[in-house]
């Protein structure tokens, strides 16, 4: 490639996957019209690491630029944004749609006078991660506005075929869970969006599909390159255990936020040096705990030494990431005085515990204190038909 805005793109013959920017940018024709907004951040990249942005802006049809959580470039933690500005690199406008209200994204829509909005942003495969959301925010929005909408698709990184965790109570929809799926869902964005209209009963968006994808694929197999989709999601290890460990993001244990392991790692203060052999003890499918303390930098705990575990998957194929959070934070529960229920940061969650909004419903806070095994806990999966697989 001669430089970030041309269009006459090929894939390295070495990439297994090609993905909906790629084939887009091989074939603008693949969406009409001569002006463009477009939903993204640094994680949207073709396989030689080119941000769809960039490429994209070579067409010379985009007009403007939609932010996520965390913002275009990433560097907002958690529940933040890089706001509205100006994109350095094309010049183009950044508008924060992140937790916007559709009807306001429909009306900045339509006065950019926009023919179509697309969706390109890796999606890490948890109901709770913000980006689908958002996407379907966008959307919804689009439709409103009379645009035709389409979604560059991604794989999901954590395969299309595994399925775990509960779906979502109606009463408990928020930014953080939007559709009615299990939390470890095993669905493409372009999969997500469409169910989601489905569900709406609105039109259906246009997903550019990826070519050479399959559900039983993980990360490593695709042979494209991973960028971090949050500041805390940096690896694909991350992205493995956050299905089960991000349910600590409810509770008054650091989550590792604030360390170079956040997700993998999770303790307290008041936490036992018990907690790893305890878990070891369970003799979970694919895992093993190791005894780690820490001292996170920010969020939860700051500066103060906490007693926790680093998760190690030794079998990716054989982990049960919800499931082993779960029993995590059974075994926390129990463990220290210190242990509780946290309610929502202030982005629009309401006055519900937050691991209400995670888990989908009040069933895990409520049945901890009494459960003995996890199945006390755990319902059966009994989302069987979410919507027409595109693969």
């Amino acid at each position: 490639m001669s430089d970030a805005g041309a269009v006459d793109w090929e894939p390295d013959a070495i990439v297994r996957v090609l993905t909906g920017l790629e084939r887009l940018l091989a074939d603008p024709t693949l969406v009409p019209g001569e002006r463009w907004a477009l939903l993204t951040n640094d994680t949207a990249v073709t396989a030689d690491l080119v941000s769809a942005k960039n490429a994209l802006n070579g067409t010379g049809q985009l007009r403007a630029l939609l932010a996520p959580e965390h913002g275009l470039h990433g560097t907002a933690q958690a529940g933040f944004t890089e706001q509205d500005a100006t994109d350095s690199a094309t010049g183009l406008p950044i508008i924060d749609v992140y937790a916007a209200e559709s009807s306001d994204i429909a009306n900045a829509l339509r006065e950019m006078r926009v023919d179509a909005v697309i969706a390109d942003i890796q999606d890490v495969g948890t109901r709770y991660y913000t980006y689908a959301a958002t996407v379907i925010d966008v959307m919804t929005a689009s439709i409103q506005a009379g645009i035709p909408f389409y979604v560059l698709d991604r794989p999901n990184p954590l395969n299309g075929v595994t399925r775990e965790g509960p779906g979502l109570e109606p009463d408990f929809a928020s930014l953080v869970g939007r559709l009615d799926v299990p939390i470890r869902h095993g669905l493409t964005l372009g999969e997500l969006a469409q169910h989601a209209a489905r569900s709406a009963g609105i039109q259906l968006p246009s997903v550019i599909r990826m070519e050479g994808w399959g559900r039983s694929m993980t990360w490593a197999d695709t042979g494209l390159p991973w960028v971090m989709p949050s500041p805390n999601l940096p690896t694909t290890d991350t992205a493995l255990v956050y299905p089960g460990t991000a349910l600590f993001e409810g509770t008054t244990l650091s989550e590792g936020r604030g360390t170079t392991r956040p997700f993998e790692i999770v303790g307290a203060p008041w936490l036992t040096a018990s907690y790893a052999a305890s878990l070891n003890a369970l003799g979970l499918p694919g895992v093993a705990f190791r005894e780690a303390r820490f001292v996170p930098t920010f969020s939860k705990h700051r500066g103060e030494v906490c007693v926790g575990v680093q998760v190690h998957v030794l079998d990716p194929g054989l982990f049960e990431p919800v499931r082993t959070g779960v029993e995590m934070l059974m075994l926390a529960a129990n463990l220290g005085e210190g242990f509780g229920w946290l309610t929502p940061p202030d982005i629009g969650l309401g006055a519900q515990h937050f691991i209400d909004k995670l888990w989908g419903a009040s069933s895990l806070r409520e049945a901890i204190p009494g459960a003995r095994q996890v199945s006390d806990v755990m319902a059966p999966i009994t989302r069987g038909n979410m919507g027409e697989l595109l693969y």
